[in-house]
């Protein structure tokens, strides 16, 4: 029996080998010799790395994907550290395909993505993290939007826009609070603009304007929707600016008093 098995495309995660470093070092020397020996070779050390694999693609786990597909792609980007990997640099196996891995997953995700981001806004973005990184580096504190811009020298705007477009979107039905069976969710969290009290007092007010002398209406719209002065609405009607100040705190009272 095992414990914490997982199956993965097809894989017992629990049955996989992890092979040492001198092994992956001498596999690897075989692959470059090619033949049946080097595509034995190549055979073990794919299946000798599938736990690095899924290591890796558990941080790209709960976006949105599949993590068969996930495995799969990260398997991809295996055989390719695979096959170009130098042996006669002193680096680790490990150290050279985890970015490679990384970077296959990202490239599916990215072609596989429903919201389409321009590169110019993908690599302000990156710009932007970069530069949040070194603040935080140096000042020990979360940078402010517009400390990140005049590092960059961009808009703050840009700077916003940019890293919004980066941020993985998120299902309305994602549970963010679950007790005792009554689950809260993203959508309940959600505010709407055009609720039913928004939409009933938008009513009383339409109606309490329509119950205005034309006079009324006309200082209201001159004032409120045109942004007159009291002086201007006055010499425009022909009427003290007294006059004026005095019917709109009626009017205003009117409608108050309707609502």
């Amino acid at each position: 029996m095992y414990y914490n098995k997982v199956d993965i495309s097809g894989v017992d995660t629990s049955k996989l080998t992890v092979l040492k470093e001198s092994e992956k070092l001498e596999l690897l020397k075989l692959c470059k010799k090619g033949g049946a020996e080097g595509k034995e070779a190549r055979k073990k050390l794919i299946n000798g790395n599938l736990r690095l694999v899924l290591s890796v693609i558990q941080k790209f786990i709960g976006r949105g994907e599949n993590a068969d597909d996930l495995f799969q792609v990260g398997c991809i980007g295996l055989m390719k550290a695979i096959d170009n990997f130098n042996t006669d640099l002193d680096v680790r196996f490990s150290t050279y395909a985890v970015p490679m891995i990384c970077g296959e997953v990202r490239r599916y995700m990215r072609d596989n993505n429903p919201i389409r981001v321009s590169r110019s806004l993908r690599d302000l973005a990156y710009k932007a993290m970069q530069a949040k990184e070194q603040l935080i580096n140096k000042n020990q504190k979360e940078p402010t939007i517009k400390e990140i811009a005049d590092l960059i020298g961009v808009k703050q705007s840009d700077v916003v826009l940019a890293l919004e477009s980066i941020t993985d979107p998120i299902s309305l039905y994602e549970p963010v609070y679950s007790d005792a069976g009554d689950t809260l969710y993203v959508l309940d969290q959600v505010g709407d603009k055009n609720d039913d009290s928004n939409w009933l007092d938008e009513i009383s007010l339409k109606e309490a304007i329509n119950l205005l002398q034309p006079r009324e209406k006309n200082i209201l719209y001159l004032r409120f929707f045109l942004g007159k002065t009291q002086v201007e609405v006055a010499n425009e009607i022909g009427i003290s600016q007294a006059q004026v100040s005095r019917l709109e705190k009626n009017t205003l009272g009117k409608i108050k008093g309707q609502i």
